[in-house]
């Protein structure tokens, strides 16, 4: 099949951020489709820009959009990119079927123009459950428009031809709307492959600027509002001038400065702000570190989130600190492999830091069993062939 994938954050190893849509257009090839993504792209020189990719025809559209951008302005980039997508999509011929991927639920505008004017099917990936998403966190006040956004929401459930939901309480707030069988719970991807455990090499800590000896923290990903980081930072503030912890971090955002500014005001020499790297350079890093931390806000829709940085913790074989009292939450108990701190009692991390500092055989049976549900349930070769039987399914019934 001609297979039509829109996600506006598209992005490959080489570059920082999720990978998800990567690697399931790598199976889909492997499978014999053909895919041509549409995503958006801000340091292109012309409006269009067109790669291939490993096989995956990737159209870049002028897209301005960044992670410190305010609410505002990113509203206007997601609705921006969903006219320029839906305008482009609808001179592309011959295609079969649509996998649009949130956020934000405008992807699902040009999916849904498709389907009625050229009876073209399509999948809907729910990443987050917007727009319940920016509801609690205050970003959505207005009735109107919070009623507009919930009815858009319905639509695109009501006539996707199959619902794909990266956790299981995101598949809850999808079946206030749709029944069971239509909806499929595909996590995000542990990659056994690009995250492993491996001698450290020692020549980085200096190429970072750490410390060889402390006992490392490491927080890598988005830096966005809904993270929470500054919960972490609150920690590290306890810690100031204990000498045997380092907090780090990879990745930016929103909050990215006003942390570094919490940082220096109080002068904490704990705490390091790497940057972004690509998948390699990330996992290096995290090789380097002891634990790893999955931080959001203490929000009850944030409970449902399926974070790219819990699949590639387990996968490097570390230790799993979690504050969202959700489905993570149980995972990480469930299966042995980290423990869950209340993100509003920073003294919770403390305790638990220094505990497992002091128990090496606690935090190795730990990261063993991290890395054995990498492996066996999570990593990115079952998951993604669980998302290709999708499609298969859907193009048996043409």
């Amino acid at each position: 099949m001609n297979i039509l994938y829109i996600h506006q954050y598209f992005k490959t190893p080489e570059e920082p951020g999720g990978t998800r849509s990567y690697w399931i257009s790598k199976e889909l090839i492997k499978d014999g489709h053909n895919i041509t993504v549409l995503s958006g792209k801000n340091d292109i020189k012309s409006n269009i820009e067109k790669k291939s990719i490993e096989g995956i025809n990737v159209i870049y559209i002028k897209d301005n959009y960044n992670q410190e951008m305010g609410v505002l302005k990113r509203v206007s980039s997601f609705i921006n990119f969903m006219f320029k997508v839906t305008l482009y999509s609808l001179k592309i011929k011959n295609i079969d079927l649509i996998i649009a991927t949130s956020t934000p639920l405008t992807v699902g505008f040009p999916a849904l123009i498709l389907f009625f004017f050229k009876s073209i099917p399509y999948i809907f990936e729910v990443r987050d459950l917007w727009p319940e998403v920016p509801i609690q966190m205050g970003g959505l006040n207005n009735s109107i428009l919070k009623k507009i956004a919930v009815l858009f929401e319905k639509t695109i459930y009501k006539y996707a031809k199959h619902i794909v939901a990266l956790s299981p309480g995101m598949k809850n707030g999808v079946l206030n709307y749709v029944e069971d069988k239509k909806i499929s719970v595909i996590p995000n991807m542990a990659k056994i492959d690009q995250f492993w455990p491996r001698p450290i090499k020692k020549n980085l800590f200096k190429k970072y600027g750490l410390t060889p000896d402390t006992f490392k923290i490491i927080h890598f990903g988005s830096l966005g509002i809904a993270n929470g980081a500054e919960s972490i930072i609150k920690s590290a503030l306890l810690l100031k001038g204990n000498h045997n912890f380092e907090f780090i971090f990879i990745g930016g955002g929103a909050t990215e400065d006003n942390l570094k500014s919490i940082c220096k005001k109080n002068m904490l020499d704990n705490v390091h702000f790497l940057g972004s790297f690509s998948m390699r350079e990330t996992s290096e890093i995290v090789n380097l570190c002891d634990i790893s931390i999955v931080s959001f806000l203490n929000l009850p829709i944030l409970y449902t989130n399926s974070p790219n940085k819990l699949f590639d913790s387990l996968s490097a074989g570390k230790p799993i600190i979690v504050n969202s009292a959700g489905w993570t939450k149980d995972l990480v108990l469930d299966n042995d492999c980290g423990l869950y701190v209340n993100p509003e009692v920073p003294e919770d991390l403390v305790n638990i830091l220094i505990s497992l500092r002091k128990n090496n055989k606690i935090l190795h049976r730990m990261g063993e069993n991290s890395r054995e549900l990498a492996e066996n349930k999570f990593d990115k070769s079952i998951l993604t062939s669980k998302f290709s039987q999708i499609v298969k399914n859907i193009q048996n019934l043409k």
